[in-house]
């Protein structure tokens, strides 16, 4: 805490540099990686069990490299991340205690971890079940759909990416419990305006039917009740740490016998 406090505004700024100047060249090395990795994924993305029956079409001759380019930038993002969260923790860890620091580095496999489970359970889950709904949509209709390549994976990465983004809700609710901002009586007194934006944003990324909205909108809410227990263990923590500091203070300021 004191190094924190000694650390002048240029310090801070030049730290902020080297920290993004690591991130940006591990970057540069993992678009290297993605570049090897994007070819594999894209032929198993085209020829899964959902696309199998489905004749992709390139509409625009840049369509193939514009799909390669944004997988291989996804997969560097993803490769990249842990380093991501690690430098932002490292960043301010100097302004935690040390109880804090080890606590808050553990969430970074714990975050990684609910990411790529996120967009697993929207691309095996979720994803099927809209794609069917679509294509019984056009049979019913008797439209012959021709589909391109690029709105294909437009449409799986709107499907798939937030909902990584969406299980992250547990780690910063945890995150946000240990540092005394959010409490656990706080998410229950809102709980019902914590449902109702779940409900929107499940209306917002599914099909207009009851089923594919139930499908995104249960986990939705067990996840929400999920970090509700998990705030409330961190926030017992919280108090603990916080009973012991004042009981430590109490003791630095009695006189010496």
């Amino acid at each position: 805490m004191n190094q924190q406090n000694e650390m002048t505004v240029v310090e801070h700024i030049g730290e902020l540099r080297k920290r993004l100047t690591l991130i940006v060249v591990f970057f540069l090395f993992a678009l290297i990686a993605g570049f090897f990795l994007a070819e594999p994924l894209i032929r198993y993305l085209q020829f899964s069990e959902e696309a199998r029956n489905l004749t992709l079409n390139a509409f625009k001759i840049t369509d193939p490299i514009k799909i390669y380019m944004q997988v291989m930038m996804i997969l560097a993002l993803i490769i990249t991340s842990p380093l991501i969260m690690y430098q932002f923790w490292a960043f301010i860890s100097p302004g935690l205690s040390d109880r804090e620091r080890k606590v808050t580095l553990s969430y970074i496999p714990f975050s990684l971890s609910l990411f790529i489970g996120g967009i697993a359970f929207s691309y095996l889950v979720l994803f099927p079940y809209v794609i069917g709904f679509m294509l019984n949509i056009s049979e019913n209709l008797d439209i012959q759909e021709t589909i391109g390549i690029n709105e294909y994976f437009q449409f799986l990465f709107q499907i798939t990416l937030p909902f990584g983004f969406i299980f992250q809700l547990p780690v910063l609710m945890l995150f946000l419990t240990r540092l005394g901002i959010l409490t656990p009586m706080m998410m229950t007194k809102y709980r019902k305006y914590a449902y109702l934006a779940l409900v929107t944003i499940a209306a917002f990324i599914t099909p207009p039917d009851i089923i594919s909205h139930m499908i995104v909108t249960l986990p939705l809410i067990l996840l929400y009740e999920f970090s509700l227990v998990i705030a409330r263990v961190g926030y017992r923590k919280f108090l603990r740490a916080e009973q012991q500091q004042a009981i430590e203070e109490q003791t630095e300021d009695l006189p010496p016998k």
